[in-house]
């Protein structure tokens, strides 16, 4: 008999009756009615075409049939216990591989991560730098900031910020716009241009002009001085996300690492 066509519902059910010797006692076990153990029994009997179980005057009795698939059925099952006890083992797992473009990683991420492990040292993280969205099964990915309107095909929680804001050299520096590719400057006019957004906070801080960044990327280091706000920040539809496929999304170990990144 193939895999797919193995009947399963029955084999637990014949399981359970054969410990009982009792239909009723099965059901109470299953969460069933007696009738529903009987019509399972009489299916998988139709199926593997032996008779499984006689009534007596002593009650139920297994036939020899029956009596000769128990043990290697309740080992299937005890294997099946194992095979599920080791796909579980990951929510315990306290290591997790995460993606994120290489600003991200290097002006938000990696500093927050060092305060999330300094409360928990059991923590391990691998993380990779990719700017385009990678395939959670090939990368074995737990999670992924991705910027955007919002998830895309996946689940995810947006990261909070203030949008966007212009920041230069505290003490002032050269009066032309730092782009890099994503920016809301018109690069045919940027006089410094570089390949993200880290980078143009860089150059701003050494006093190469001024960069309109995501609030989310300059909070360090507006915080620190290193660099100064031109103006406010401004509200922008597009934002940092954290992102999974449901299976991923819906592990411990990720919605406590989710919860602890936006707080």
């Amino acid at each position: 008999m193939k895999r797919t066509h193995l009947p399963l519902n029955g084999l637990r059910v014949l399981d359970a009756a054969a410990r009982h010797l009792s239909f009723t006692r099965a059901a109470d076990e299953l969460a069933v009615t007696p009738a529903a153990v009987g019509q399972q029994v009489r299916a998988l009997e139709d199926t593997l075409g032996v008779v499984l179980f006689r009534r007596t005057t002593k009650g139920l009795e297994l036939t020899p049939e029956g009596e000769a698939g128990l043990e290697a059925l309740r080992q299937g099952f005890l294997q099946f216990e194992e095979a599920v006890r080791a796909m579980q083992a990951g929510q315990s797992s306290k290591s997790l591989t995460i993606a994120a473009p290489r600003d991200v990683l290097h002006c938000w991420l990696m500093p927050r991560l060092a305060e999330i492990s300094r409360d928990d040292g059991e923590l391990r993280f691998v993380l990779i730098a990719a700017d385009e969205d990678l395939d959670f099964t090939q990368a074995n990915l737990d999670l992924a900031v991705r910027w955007g309107e919002g998830p895309g095909e996946h689940e995810g929680e947006a990261l909070e910020s203030d949008g966007m804001v212009t920041i230069e050299r505290p003490s002032g520096g050269a009066d032309t716009r730092i782009s890099w590719p994503g920016c809301l400057n018109d690069d045919s006019v940027s006089l410094v241009r570089v390949a993200d957004a880290g980078l143009a906070i860089d150059a701003a801080a050494e006093g190469l002009g001024r960069a309109t960044v995501p609030e989310l990327l300059a909070r360090r280091d507006l915080a620190s001085g290193r660099v100064a706000a031109v103006g406010e920040a401004k509200p922008y539809r597009l934002g940092y996300w954290l992102v999974a496929p449901l299976p991923q999304w819906r592990q411990k170990k990720v919605k406590a690492l989710v919860e602890a990144l936006g707080a």
